[in-house]
């Protein structure tokens, strides 16, 4: 049997005999990997022509939602993916993260909708105004890329590795082609055919090649994006190639590196962190059989604590059950395949030159419920390096901190103080993580600042927050997965810092009133439009940005200031009129700005009979920027300033359901200006209010 790729709309096999892929429980045959004869430029160019069009009509609403549709629709084949999933060596718990987490990101990532305008592009960042009579400003927008992500993939996460990208590149609006890693590209292939087959996403937005990725980076554009998750030397190699370097084609890459724990300084036996510290070490040890880019592959301990450490290491170790994933005594399953472990054993092999093995054999495992030969199993090993500091025979360098097995292997090493210990950790050369083991915020605050430069991410680890905490090699969506350095200085993820990788920053000028009708979003100093009635009487679908009232004025006097201090409490000196205000910034006494805010409201409030506003939301970058004085004349100038959906909340039990949960309904932005007798602006701020649809 052939695994299929889906290519330009159809589901095709590629030439000759291809790479064939084994069980890498039983070691029998599954099937066989090719992409020989297909024509990769045509690939690209249907991705270009068919799925690129067809997203960036789309908006990032629409988007959002289709990626959630998608996650709800590959979560009813749960079944059939972890049964496919359990031929690539992982127990229960590595394919819940595998593919639960991988539709997980598809969650997060729609839920990202929200944080974007219902349009096709956003504004990104604050607008500046550039010239002194306040008629022309510049700002920045982001628009979908023209072309194509090309995703080239690791082998141990063939659906996490596969979603967490794709989520993106989807709401950003772009189309993708996903190149698995071949060794497990099976399990890919069948998630992508529930994808297709479910017609959620636009033609030409997912194409799947299982194989070899060909000459495919030979036609890459400077409308491209490119990300590579794998290793470093592999990394390298694609990154320059001389079309991604003549085309300067964003490159992200992700690569495999050589993540530390450390114990901290504080920490003793009889501490809740010690035994957090041994659980954190076991687990992403065996975790994936240590197939993990995050994996510890360096541990960091005190050298008055060593020997206790590695042996409380060894036990936790012993405890591990080794064989067959269906079986549910087992706890770790086995490598992705035969050359997986061929290659672990040739690193461990390296790192001997500097160590020593304290627990583990690279020639037997004991297995549950299968056949250690057939199967591509291996025992956990933990090594010992005590000169972490010193070259070993024939390197130039400590092989522990340059030499990676990408299996169930960690070198325990000392250290003397946490300077120590922070200077080891960059002997990696960067790394995607590290972690922290601490009770002591001191020492925690001393190593996230002296080794933030050389790690994407740092979890401080103790009791207080061991329950809750995802662990040392969870990446989540809403942080950036990266890291500088030998972990190829790329990020992934990060919520919306993920997204913007595949969108064209471009800077934009002109008036404010031709900024607002470009972006749609109102931009201060622009042309108001007469809205015709009040805008609170309006519906969400009948405001325009732009609509603008200019309300009556109102005198302040120091009675107003006197009884808003007697209401609210506040009686600050400068709100009081004995304050002698030498020395002060004030010249006599002055309003609060919380009262300027509140007598704004008085004023452009519509608040007589009911209307299509339900509710104020919240306010906005709310600054004072003149003082009021008695006998101060405000008025307000209140515009509309930007239109957000908010989806109904979906609730899947009447018991859950709140009053409102049935009203459709958006939420609007809405520049308060409020302006004294000079025409000076004292007070700005952005309010939120949620209004009501027409169509019920």
């Amino acid at each position: 049997m052939k695994l299929e790729n889906y290519i330009t709309g159809n589901w095709i096999t590629g030439d000759g005999e291809g790479q064939q892929l084994y069980n890498a429980v039983t070691g029998e045959p599954i099937a066989a990997a090719s992409t020989k004869g297909l024509d990769f430029k045509q690939v690209l160019d249907y991705g270009r022509t068919v799925g690129n069009p067809a997203l960036r009509k789309m908006t990032f609403h629409e988007r959002g939602n289709m990626l959630k549709a998608l996650a709800l629709h590959l979560r009813n084949h749960l079944d059939t993916f972890y049964a496919i999933s359990y031929k690539t060596g992982a127990t229960r718990a590595d394919s819940w993260v595998d593919i639960e987490g991988g539709i997980g990101n598809l969650f997060a990532n729609a839920s990202l909708r929200r944080k974007f305008p219902n349009e096709i592009f956003c504004v990104d960042g604050d607008s500046h105004n550039l010239g002194t009579n306040k008629t022309f400003m510049g700002t920045h927008i982001l628009v979908p890329k023209e072309g194509i992500a090309v995703h080239i993939n690791a082998f141990n996460f063939p659906v996490w590795g596969m979603l967490e990208k794709i989520a993106v590149n989807l709401l950003a609006g772009m189309p993708c082609v996903v190149k698995p890693a071949t060794v497990t590209s099976y399990l890919t292939e069948a998630v992508v055919k529930e994808i297709i087959a479910s017609k959620i996403l636009p033609k030409g937005a997912l194409q799947l090649l299982c194989g070899s990725a060909g000459d495919i980076l030979d036609h890459v554009t400077s409308q491209d994006v490119v990300t590579f998750t794998g290793s470093a030397s592999t990394g390298l190699l694609l990154k320059s190639n001389p079309v991604i370097l003549r085309e300067n084609v964003p490159f992200n890459m992700e690569a495999d590196s050589l993540n530390c724990i450390v114990l901290g300084e504080d920490v003793t036996p009889e501490k809740p962190e010690w035994n957090i510290f041994i659980k954190e070490v076991r687990k992403e040890m065996t975790l994936k059989a240590g197939q993990r880019c995050t994996g510890i592959r360096r541990i960091f301990v005190p050298e008055n604590k060593m020997e206790d450490v590695w042996k409380d290491i060894s036990t936790s170790l012993a405890q591990t059950t080794i064989g067959n994933p269906l079986n549910a005594t087992v706890r770790m399953g086995s490598l992705a395949g035969h050359t997986q472990r061929n290659e672990v054993k040739e690193q461990v092999q390296k790192l001997l030159a500097s160590s020593q093995m304290i627990y583990g054999s690279l020639d037997s495992v004991e297995v549950i419920d299968a056949d250690a030969g057939k199967g591509a199993f291996m025992s956990p090993v933990l090594l010992v390096n005590n000169l972490p500091w010193a070259d070993a025979p024939g390197y130039t360098t400590n092989p522990s901190h340059e030499v990676e097995a990408f299996g169930p292997v960690s070198t325990i090493m000392p250290y003397k103080k946490t300077e120590e210990a922070v200077a080891l950790s960059k002997l990696g050369k960067g790394s995607l993580c590290s972690t922290i083991v601490t009770a002591d915020h001191i020492i925690a605050r001393q190593y996230v600042i002296g080794a933030a430069t050389h790690h994407g991410r740092i979890l401080v680890l103790n009791n207080e927050c061991a329950k809750e905490s995802t662990g040392h090699g969870s990446p989540l969506p809403l942080l950036v997965h990266g890291g500088p350095g030998r972990a190829g200085g790329g990020e992934e993820m990060g919520g919306l810092r993920g997204v913007k990788h595949y969108l064209q920053r471009t800077a934009i000028q002109g008036s404010p009133t031709t900024i607002t009708a470009i972006t749609n979003v109102y931009q201060q100093y622009a042309a108001g439009k007469d809205p015709g009635k009040h805008p609170f009487t309006k519906y969400f679908e009948e405001l325009e940005v732009g609509e603008q009232i200019i309300t009556e004025k109102r005198t302040i006097t120091a009675e107003d200031i006197d009884k808003f201090a007697d209401l609210s409490g506040d009686h600050f000196y400068a709100h009081i009129k004995t304050t002698d205000f030498e020395g002060t910034m004030f010249e006599q006494q002055v309003a609060h700005g919380y009262f300027i805010m509140s007598i704004a409201a008085g004023l452009f409030v519509d608040s007589y009979e009911k209307n299509p506003v339900l509710l104020n939301y919240g306010i906005d970058e709310l600054r004072f920027t003149k003082p009021v004085y008695p006998g101060a004349e405000i008025h307000i100038r209140f515009t509309c300033k930007q239109k957000l959906l908010n989806d109904k909340r979906v609730v899947e039990k009447p018991e859950d359901f709140k009053r409102g949960d049935d009203i459709d309904k958006g939420i609007v932005k809405w520049l308060v200006e409020m302006i004294d007798e000079t025409g000076e602006v004292t007070g700005i701020a952005t309010i939120l209010t949620m209004v009501a649809k027409k169509e019920q």
